[in-house]
């Protein structure tokens, strides 16, 4: 079965091809346009989709030596997402279901980035936890199978990765911050000072949600009472303290969750699953049961969108794409 898929709810504008659940292309534009504003513009997001879309499916047939009546199924991601932005991969999703009578299925977001799983680990056993951490979205889900999915904590205020980029601008790193904070953080070295130390936040009446807007606005009085010659100088202790209490936070809350719920299996997906750090310290806590999908498949790609699409066409589970941009799993 080929499945073609389409990603555009954000800044990355990404194509795919699956015969079943192998990948034959998959490639992927992230807007640069919006590093110079230090977040995402979606009117600057809607209209990059525009001008990119057609050419990168272009590219990915002509990759793959495929044309467009020769692919089974259109996958397309409907929610959530920014609105702008989701209409131009459902709406060029629905050409060419006008055009060519292939079936169009929605997929949701954050369930793209769970069968990201199923790309390089098919025979991975059911169920488990996914954690899903990214720019928009931490939340934290049982999976019994694909369609299936139970919410057992989720973010309260700032996702993770927002985080990242947020305290990333008070320190001065481009958008997105992500790797320019793990990379520095590993300049402090294992013998520098840890004078820099930030909240990792517990709730109580939720005790599998995640908080990350106290931890930044404590690294912003932290950075203002120091002062910028300070923080400049000791950026790097800085940024490892802030990584600290974002992966103990992603870690204690896995934890609980596994113990919680007894389900020993952790998948980690989501664009901040490739910060090598938060891959490690699982790891060490939890063992040999977590496992995460190659970093170029845990960003925003078209293949996990296809992945999706496909499993749910061997359960019978498609859908008409429905545009629901705060749309939940």
């Amino acid at each position: 079965m080929i499945t073609l898929g389409i990603e555009t709810s954000c800044d990355e504008t990404a194509v795919a091809l699956l015969d079943d659940d192998r990948i034959l292309a998959n490639m992927v534009y992230s807007q640069i346009e919006h590093a110079r504003f230090g977040g995402v513009i979606p009117e600057l997001a809607s209209r990059a989709h525009l001008e990119k879309i057609d050419r990168l499916t272009a590219t990915v047939l002509k990759k793959t030596s495929l044309s467009i009546d020769k692919c089974n199924l259109v996958a397309v991601t409907d929610s959530p997402g920014l609105a702008g932005a989701l209409l131009v991969g459902v709406s060029f999703a629905l050409g060419i279901h006008a055009q060519t009578g292939i079936p169009v299925t929605g997929i949701n977001h954050l369930e793209g980035h769970i069968c990201a799983i199923f790309l390089s680990r098919p025979d991975i056993p059911l169920p488990f936890l996914a954690l899903v951490v990214s720019g928009g979205h931490t939340a934290m889900y049982r999976v019994d199978n694909v369609g299936k999915y139970s919410c057992l904590g989720q973010t309260v205020d700032d996702a993770a990765g927002e985080a990242f980029d947020k305290v990333g601008k008070m320190l001065g790193f481009p958008y997105p911050a992500g790797k320019a904070i793990e990379e520095e953080a590993l300049r402090a070295g294992a013998g520098a000072g840890r004078e820099a130390v930030f909240p990792v936040a517990r709730l109580s009446g939720s005790p599998l949600d995640f908080s990350f807007s106290g931890l930044k606005t404590a690294v912003k009085y932290y950075v203002t009472e120091k002062g910028k010659d300070y923080s400049r100088e000791h950026r790097p202790v800085i940024c490892r303290a802030f990584q600290e209490a974002v992966v103990a936070s992603l870690v204690n809350n896995c934890a609980a969750a596994a113990e919680k719920s007894g389900c020993k299996r952790i998948v980690l997906v989501g664009g901040v699953a490739c910060n090598m750090r938060l891959r490690e310290a699982l790891q060490q806590r939890l063992g040999d049961g977590v496992c995460f999908p190659p970093p170029e498949l845990c960003a925003d790609n078209g293949a996990m969108i296809a992945c999706a699409g496909f499993m749910r066409s061997k359960l019978n589970l498609l859908r008409p794409p429905h545009m629901d941009p705060g749309g939940t799993l």
